[in-house]
């Protein structure tokens, strides 16, 4: 979370030429980023966790949705990390069900692959050379 905010920081200039699908996806994964460890370190199954896991969730969602709307701008089209957003858009709603049959081991097994897969994964190609943060923060 600190290397995007660093990398917003420093992309000031830039700003205005940002649409408002990049500002809303950076958003809502920065909300899911910054619930992601309060969720895995404290308490889990009351009240706080499922409203959180609630946020967390929709966070999670609407940053997949939003992210069919950001594509590479020479390609014209989709890449592979929208993968990573069909497998958030699967396995949000599976966590869910698992949460509501209680079924604790599958929804950890969910929560471990989005965590992976949509937040660390997708974090870690967030920031090469040739993408928005990467060239704010490296360039």
């Amino acid at each position: 979370m600190l290397a995007v905010i660093a990398a917003v920081l420093r992309g000031q200039d830039q700003w205005a030429q940002i649409s408002w699908s990049v500002w809303a996806h950076m958003a809502s994964i920065s909300l899911a980023l910054l619930l992601t460890p309060v969720m895995l370190w404290r308490s889990r199954g009351d009240r706080l966790h499922r409203r959180l896991g609630w946020v967390w969730s929709v966070a999670m969602l609407f940053t997949a949705l939003i992210s069919f709307d950001i594509r590479q701008i020479e390609a014209g089209g989709f890449s592979y990390i929208h993968l990573l957003s069909v497998a958030t858009l699967v396995l949000v709603p599976l966590l869910i069900w698992q949460a509501r049959r209680h079924n604790v081991s599958g929804h950890r097994s969910a929560v471990r692959g989005l965590i992976t897969g949509a937040l660390l994964v997708a974090g870690f190609f967030t920031f090469p050379f040739n993408r928005l943060l990467g060239g704010w923060l490296f360039g």
